[in-house]
């Protein structure tokens, strides 16, 4: 007796249940919205050796936000959740131009060097205080985080002395806005980091125990997980993630803002990982669906400008957007929606009669 095949609506329904089939269609939606306005938008042109396009700058202006999306998604994945990641963006970009700023030669690769490794210390600095204040003292992570959220916009404007520091060196350009292979340089550089995120947190048991901390902390402890460790580890690796895209930021203008640099970015970041599937309950988490959500969210942004919605409106345009897509990845809303009417339609086939059921039932007297 031959196995009935699985039926189209059946094939369909599971490809609509997949954690990123919604995020996906969404991200295809916005990207087709702006044919109309810009019939090119699909275009890729190679000028004086180097791709530009649409879709390049949408990846290109999206990787400080894929990176700050990937660290908030393990941070998230453990019960928690970053504010300060703006702070640190404009504390590494402050400190590393700073620093540029004051040498003779600000083309040389030694001090250019030097000065990315002091951002990026200084911002994973920044990520172990927020793990030792939420591991270790037990505060909640929404006010540890808050404390540099607010003191490190603070710091960065000490450090620039209140001014916008720029520079001009070449070698520093290369990390934001160079090209190498004809791409934008930062592409190789979210390219790299998502790959080393996602084999130390699938091919290794590094992301089950994330996990597992996130489930439940006071069972991974009990079971020999340290669960203080991992989220140290992973606030810190937050803030490293935090650190590179600040340096991108200001590589790409050459010039660091201690007071508008990563403006909010936390916001667009916590808004990209519930848009790629995670949950802010902790638990499980998806990489990739974090680079779609952060891709959708650039996408929206690249879209508001594309068909002209007006300044005063496009936080109330981007917000719309955003509810709608966490609506359709909202299963019970898809089956009120969606499912109402073939629930109505067809009734459940009626249960089989146990031998209780089936057994004659003994009236009894009064």
């Amino acid at each position: 007796m031959s196995t009935p095949s699985v039926t189209t609506p059946s094939r369909w329904r599971a490809l609509t249940h997949h954690h990123l089939f919604w995020p996906v269609a969404v991200l295809v939606a916005l990207l087709l919205v702006n044919v109309p306005f810009t019939p090119d938008f699909f275009s890729i042109k190679m000028t004086d050796g180097h791709l530009y396009g649409s879709l390049v700058s949408i990846v290109l202006f999206g990787s400080p936000l894929i990176l700050v999306a990937v660290g908030m998604t393990l941070v998230i994945a453990t019960g928690g959740i970053d504010l300060s990641v703006g702070a640190v963006v404009a504390i590494t970009g402050a400190l590393t131009c700073s620093y540029i700023s004051d040498q003779a030669d600000q083309n040389a690769l030694s001090g250019v060097f030097l000065a990315m490794g002091i951002g990026l210390v200084a911002a994973v600095v920044c990520g172990l205080w927020n793990g030792f204040l939420v591991a270790r003292m037990g505060i909640q992570p929404i006010i540890a985080t808050l404390i540099i959220m607010v003191a490190g916009r603070g710091v960065a404007q000490l450090i620039t002395d209140g001014q916008i520091i720029t520079i001009n060196s070449e070698p520093y350009k290369l990390i934001g806005g160079g090209y190498w292979l004809t791409l934008p340089f930062s592409i190789f550089v979210v390219a790299a980091v998502v790959a080393v995120t996602v084999a130390l947190t699938r091919r290794t048991a590094l992301g089950l125990l994330v996990e597992s901390v996130g489930g439940n902390a006071e069972a991974s402890r009990l079971v020999g997980i340290r669960s203080m460790r991992i989220k140290i580890m992973v606030y810190m690796f937050c803030a490293l993630c935090a650190g590179i895209a600040g340096l991108m930021i200001s590589s790409n203008t050459s010039a660091a803002d201690g007071n508008n640099a990563g403006l909010w970015i936390e916001l667009d970041a916590i808004l990209a990982v519930v848009i790629g599937g995670t949950s802010l309950l902790g638990g499980r988490f998806s990489i990739g669906g974090t680079v779609i959500g952060a891709l959708v969210i650039q996408t929206l942004t690249t879209t508001i400008y594309t068909i002209g919605v007006p300044t005063q409106t496009n936080l109330v345009f981007k917000a719309v957007v955003v509810i709608v897509v966490c609506l359709l990845q909202s299963p019970k809303f898809r089956a009120k929606v969606f499912g109402a009417k073939g629930r109505g339609k067809t009734a459940a086939p009626a249960a089989p009669a146990t031998p209780a059921d089936a057994a004659p039932k003994m009236e009894v007297s009064r």
